[in-house]
Formats: C-alpha cells, sequence, structure tokens
C-alpha cells in the first residue's frame, strides 16, 4: 500500500515542479532555473519506477496500483512536453495577460489531425507503458505475482483500439464549426 501512497506523491511533484518551474520562469524572471525545474520533472518518472521495481523485487505482488506507475511514466514521456506547454499558455493567460488557450478551437481538417496526433501520443504511451510492464513480467518471471501487468496491457490495448476508432472518425466525419447565432 505504501507504493500508492508514493504515487500520488510523485503525481504531486510533478505538477509542484511545473508550477513551481512556471512561476520562477515567468513571475520571477528567472528563465534558467524554471527550465531546470521544469527539466526535474523527468527524475521523479525515474524514482517512482525505481520504487515500484524494489517493492516487487522485495516480493511485493503486482497488482493496479504498481501498473499504475507504469502508465503514468508511459503519459508522462509521450504527454509530458504537451502537459507542461498546457500548463504554459494557461499560466500566461492567467498571470501575464496571454491569449487565452479556450479561443484556440480548431475544426474541420484541423481538428482531424489533432485528434490523430493525439492518437498517436496515446499509442507512444502505451508502448512505452506496456514495455515497462513487460519487462517487469519478464524479470520478476512469476506469472502469477504479475497477472495484473498482463490484464492492464491487455486492457489498455482495448482502450487504443477504441481511441483510434474515435480519434480517426474525425478524418471522415470532421467537427463542424458551430453556427454563429444571428440577434
Amino acid at each position: 500500500m505504501m507504493i500508492a501512497y508514493f504515487i500520488i506523491g510523485c503525481e504531486i511533484a510533478f505538477w509542484i515542479f511545473v508550477a513551481a518551474g512556471l512561476s520562477v520562469r515567468y513571475l520571477l524572471g528567472m528563465k534558467r532555473l524554471g527550465l531546470a525545474l521544469l527539466m526535474a520533472t523527468p527524475i521523479i518518472d525515474l524514482l517512482l519506477l525505481v520504487a515500484t521495481v524494489v517493492d516487487l523485487q522485495r516480493g511485493a505482488t503486482a497488482s493496479m496500483v504498481h501498473g499504475i506507475a507504469a502508465i503514468y511514466i508511459g503519459v508522462s514521456i509521450a504527454y509530458g512536453h504537451q502537459m507542461i506547454a498546457w500548463a504554459d499558455r494557461y499560466f500566461l493567460f492567467w498571470f501575464k495577460g496571454g491569449e487565452n488557450p479556450r479561443r484556440r478551437k480548431a475544426y474541420g481538417s484541423a481538428h482531424a489531425s489533432q485528434e490523430r496526433n493525439g492518437w498517436f501520443r496515446h499509442l507512444a504511451a502505451y508502448i512505452i507503458g506496456s514495455a515497462f510492464l513487460l519487462i517487469m513480467i519478464w524479470w520478476i518471471g512469476d506469472a502469477t505475482r504479475t497477472a495484473a501487468f498482463s490484464n492492464i496491457v491487455r486492457v489498455w490495448g482495448i482502450i487504443v483500439v477504441i481511441d483510434f476508432i474515435i480519434s480517426f472518425s474525425y478524418t471522415l466525419w470532421p467537427k463542424k464549426m458551430p453556427a454563429k447565432k444571428v440577434e
């Protein structure tokens, strides 16, 4: 159960480092220190992976909680830059009077392209996370102790297929711009 608290702590630490990096970067004008804080976020992922492997090496049976660590790492690697860029845009909007990020809605082929790119990121997260899970299955070498990992890979694979269908459907049926209201 301790690993669950560590995963929660890592997620909190990730966003603390992002907020601190953006605050130092924009509010204090210390761009290098802000970038260093933002670049420290992968260290959190590494600590999470090490803690998971150590827990399993000590004899723990793999659980969904352990699997979340691999999912978290895959998502952080595949989406990390995009998540930080998202936070960066909102931080600029809220604290520096930047452009409102909500006004950047895409329609038609631009939206379809965004959806496809999002799916490719999801596929990358799946490949990375599943690779970590499969390596841990191999490392532990006990199918009964790592059955949860096999289930996670299977269920996540189904989710990736569903996401593919939804994401690529916008290529065939593009999202239309809402009609302007006439007053």
